[in-house]
Formats: structure tokens, sequence, C-alpha cells
């Protein structure tokens, strides 16, 4: 299946792509990026492309950099719905929020709403915690775990521009597998677990993740923390050459014997004043039925 990324935001527009590039405006300004899925033609012309207030530029020396055309602030606000959270040209490119993922917050919010009672959420791999947010704002109590402490503290300054401050979320300074073992020895249960884990990196203290290597484990792990009546399990991911299927059966191996529904497909962004779609990632969930 394909989830189409059309409704709910005002403040994002993919303007378009092409030649291995995509367009995009982000709140106040607009930004050209490269992306080498890319093949096809771009549909607007130079005159469109040019008022880019900031390029990314590729370097055979390095990982590339942002150049800026116009004033850019360090740090600049978007929002989508009820929340509000800062934006920041990072040196791999992103900005700190994945716009396609509006429509697993949006699944997300429908989950919980139904939910009788406050349910406890894991957010792995939870990056500048919006998922955290839409969670917490609708009635869950979340725990958020990230390798990398300069994401939690950008996580930390969301949750104050969306004014959630006073909403329950344990901040943790983790290597993700290490965590969940952890939290397995003491006992603790969740009712859902998100997570978005990369085709590789590296925990606080150097522990190394391979996506193809630890990904079916940490799922498999991951089932010992549910909850007598789990809720959700939502897993994005980004940049590997595995497909949306593979992530759906390993899904099932963990599921299979509590029910529910499983979906699993791309994330596509659809272009302004077009019908074309970009694809922008893959994803599995499980739900149990409510």
């Amino acid at each position: 299946m394909i989830i189409e990324t059309t409704s709910g935001w005002e403040d994002y527009e993919l303007l378009d792509s092409g030649d291995g590039r995509k367009l995009e405006k982000f709140g106040k300004f607009v930004l050209d990026r490269p992306d080498p899925q890319i093949m096809w033609q771009k549909r607007l012309g130079p005159e469109v492309w040019t008022k880019a207030d900031a390029v990314f530029e590729k370097s055979s020396e390095d990982n590339g950099s942002w150049v800026k055309k116009t004033v850019i602030p360090e740090k600049w606000e978007m929002k989508y719905q009820d929340l509000t959270f800062w934006l920041k040209l990072t040196p791999f490119k992103h900005t700190g929020v994945f716009p396609e993922q509006s429509q697993h917050w949006n699944w997300l919010k429908n989950l919980l709403q139904k939910r009788e009672g406050q349910s406890k959420v894991l957010n792995l791999f939870a990056y500048t915690g919006i998922s955290s947010l839409i969670s917490a704002a609708n009635g869950a109590f979340v725990t958020h775990v990230d390798a990398s402490s300069q994401s939690i503290t950008w996580a930390k300054e969301n949750q104050l521009k969306s004014v959630l401050g006073a909403k329950p979320i344990r901040w943790i300074l983790d290597d993700a597998i290490k965590f969940i073992n952890r939290e397995i020895k003491r006992g603790n249960k969740y009712d859902g677990i998100i997570m978005d884990p990369p085709v590789y990196g590296h925990g606080p203290h150097g522990e190394r993740w391979d996506f193809k290597h630890d990904f079916p484990e940490l799922v498999k792990i991951c089932k010992s923390l549910l909850s007598d009546k789990p809720l959700f399990l939502l897993i994005s991911a980004y940049a590997t050459t595995d497909s949306a299927l593979t992530i759906g059966n390993v899904i099932d191996d963990v599921t299979k014997d509590l029910g529910g529904k499983i979906d699993c497909g791309e994330l596509a962004i659809k272009e302004k004043g077009s019908d074309r779609l970009l694809s922008a990632g893959i994803f599995g969930r499980w739900s149990n039925s409510l």
C-alpha cells in the first residue's frame, strides 16, 4: 500500500522534484536538497528553483553542506495541527522533521484517543520527538529513547514549543537494544512501541547498529515489552534496500498470536500542483482490534 502525505500540513509543501533533487517549503523557507532516487525530470523551471533559500550541495570530499542564499536563522518554527516545533539545517541535509510521517501521527492519534485510560508508549530512535509529542498530547505516558544527546535536547525544546511541558515524557539517552533489555529485566511493559531505526548507527558509548543484522532481533525482543493488551507497533525505515514486505513479515513473526491487523507499504509525498508522488520511506505497523 502507498500512504500519501497530502493533507494536514499548512507549513510544508513538496514544490517539485527531478534530476536527483527535491524542492520543498518548510515553514518560511524553501530548500533544495539531493535525493538519489529521483531519476525523472523537473516540472518547474530554473526561475523557481533558483529562488530556494538554501541549497544542500554534495561534495566528493565530504558529506556535503548547506549553502544559504538568504538569511536563515539557526532555527525556525513549523506547525502541524496543534503542534509547533523547531527546524534546523543539519549537516546531513535533514531539518528535524520528516513530513511524510504525518500520516503515522494521525494514525497514532486515532488509536490513542480510542483507548480508555493512559497508554504507555515507547519511542525508540526517537530523534526530535514529534511522535513522542503526538503520543503525549493524546494521553500517553511516553518513554523517548535516542542515542544522541543533541537530538534529545532538540526534542525537549519541541516539547516546550508545543506547550506540552506538563505532559509525561521520560527522556532516555541510551542504545536502544541495551535499554530494552534492561526494561525487560525491570518488568516494564508498554502498550505501544514506535521505532525508526537507521541503516547504520552508533550508540552513545560506541555501540554499533546494523539494520540487516540487528533489526529482526530488536523486534523480537520488543515483544517481551508489550503489555497484556497491546495497542500498536509502528516501524519506519529509510535508505534501506529491504522492502516494506520485509518489515511486515518481521512484524508478523512477533504478532501472529496477538490478532489485530498489519499494514505495510511506502510513505509518499504528493507534489504541489501534480499527481506525481515521491517515495519517502517504507513502513510496517500492527494495531490491535479496539
